[in-house]
């Protein structure tokens, strides 16, 4: 063991550790709390979970998987060993801000090999710490409430600096619910409820969130077939999106149906796969994934190797879709059917059904 592993291994909570977890619910709880206490809450930030220990010299960003993070993140480095007590443990978020929001994809670059790229990026889309508990300081503070802890995190974090931040909180449930619905879409995903009773618990999930349910209507220019039935059953459909240019730009799949109906679209969307001779996407294959917009098909990082094969469709019918999150341009993770629009032209399937304007929040933390 490195004496930075032993510096380390000396804190009062000692690296590695899980997270604190949160379970999802639906709405803002009411009333006075599990502890009769009533609850704080805070903004749900859409980053990058860290861990922060920090033993005099030495200094660790830890993942929520529990790996460290400091060649990704060489911006932070110096104004943490600066800022924070020497000896510390912080839970918080790892985000990058701009002026339309946070921008998850710009984290999701730093996780590269190359060093040259990540400092490239450090310096063009600087990325800062937003930080919500305090698990230690000399002692062990994890046994304490959280109520306890929010006040010692305050008190640390009072003298800090940009790039370094505290979160907003409040006891007040209407000022929640209005952040709840401000937030929305603008890199902020939703409010979190604690208990300030409850002692940091790592790996569980004493917390709860709250994520607004977001609808967009979206063209279907494509379908991928079901692992299980090729050409007989419909795995997902292909979701596009037009920019001020005309481009039609694919943002995600919609999927998660029942085994009838996968076979009910292939029948139904059957008309759609003659005549694509002018489809939007047509030009992805021989530009590698790279043709004007974004395309599905091609590989990338993220594919791990699975089959992107997929099969153009006239784009000319709609469908609305909820989905939970925007990460840049697309969603983050699988949409939702919720029913056909046949009433909707598919030209008014525009990326400015997703225009937000940030809270007054982010410009006040951030300075932007």
């Amino acid at each position: 063991m490195s004496n930075g592993d032993d510096a380390l291994a000396a804190l009062a909570v000692p690296p590695p550790v899980r997270p604190m977890l949160a379970k999802a619910v639906h709405a803002l709880p009411a009333g006075d709390g599990p502890d009769g206490d009533g609850w704080i809450f805070e903004p749900k930030w859409d980053g990058f979970r860290t861990l922060v220990f920090r033993s005099g010299d030495e200094l660790l960003l830890q993942s929520r998987d529990l790996k460290p993070m400091n060649r990704y993140f060489p911006e932070l480095l110096e104004p943490l060993a600066a800022q924070l007590p020497e000896r510390c443990v912080l839970d918080g978020e790892v985000v990058v801000a701009t002026d339309s929001g946070l921008d998850f994809e710009a984290l999701q670059h730093r996780i590269h090999p190359a060093a040259s790229r990540v400092a490239m990026l450090a310096e063009r889309t600087p990325a800062a710490f937003v930080a919500f508990d305090l698990v230690a300081d000399e002692a062990d503070l994890s046994p304490r409430g959280f109520g306890e802890r929010r006040g010692e995190l305050e008190g640390v974090m009072a003298g800090c600096a940009p790039p370094l931040h505290l979160t907003p909180m409040t006891r007040d449930r209407a000022l929640a619910q209005d952040w709840f619905e401000r937030f929305e879409g603008a890199g902020l995903d939703g409010v979190m409820a604690k208990d300030p009773a409850a002692g940091y618990q790592p790996g569980k999930r004493s917390m709860i969130k709250v994520k607004p349910k977001r609808t967009v209507d979206c063209v279907v220019a494509g379908l991928r077939w079901h692992k299980k039935g090729p050409g007989t059953m419909v795995g997902s459909l292909l979701l596009g999106l037009y920019d001020e240019q005309g481009r039609l730009h694919h943002v995600g799949v919609a999927a998660s149906f029942r085994e009838s109906y996968r076979r009910e679209l292939v029948e139904e969307l059957a008309p759609l796969r003659d005549g694509i001779d002018g489809h939007p996407w047509r030009g992805w294959i021989e530009a590698a994934g790279a043709a004007s917009g974004r395309v599905p098909g091609g590989m990338s990082r993220w594919s791990q190797g699975k089959d992107q094969s997929w099969v153009p469709l006239r784009a000319e019918r709609v469908v609305e879709v909820t989905y939970d999150h925007m990460q840049g341009s697309r969603f983050r993770h699988t949409a939702h059917l919720v029913r056909w629009r046949p009433d909707k032209d598919p030209l008014e399937c525009t990326y400015d059904q997703l225009a937000v304007t940030p809270p007054v929040e982010l410009s006040t933390i951030f300075g932007m």
